[in-house]
């Protein structure tokens, strides 16, 4: 499977669970519950992944913990919030920056319509460098 795959898979899991569950519950309900989901369907999902970080050649085993992992290739943050801030789209990116994966998902299940709480965000990966033409 691939990112995109598991990312299709994932989105259908969130609606299952939100369409059971409704809104307003915490976001460790919705993140065992959907854990559960998507074990379910044959994804291999891990919890509170710590991820670490690394600076100046100095690994910080405490850098973060990532909600779900999936097949080791999408990070999936669940929130349970009025409104998704800019800085949670920015802390996703981050995530995947320093876990080295392309996709990740940001679930909101305090919405009423889950659609409008669903954001994919990829990762940006660096350019290759062209060898340079001689003239």
């Amino acid at each position: 499977m691939d990112e995109n795959d598991i990312a299709r898979e994932t989105v259908d899991a969130a609606l299952q669970v939100h369409k059971a569950l409704g809104p307003g519950l915490l976001e460790s309900v919705y993140e065992v519950v959907l854990a559960q989901e998507l074990c379910r369907r044959g994804l291999e999902v891990e919890r509170q992944v710590a991820v670490p970080v690394v600076y100046q050649n100095l690994v910080f085993e405490e850098g973060f913990r990532a909600d779900l992992m999936l097949n080791r290739k999408v990070i999936v943050e669940i929130k349970s919030v009025e409104r998704l801030a800019p800085v949670h789209k920015k802390q996703l990116l981050t995530y995947l920056r320093l876990a080295g994966l392309k996709l990740g998902l940001l679930i909101n299940f305090n919405e009423a319509l889950l659609k409008y709480g669903i954001t994919c965000q990829a990762a940006m990966l660096k350019r290759r460098q062209r060898p340079s033409r001689g003239a």
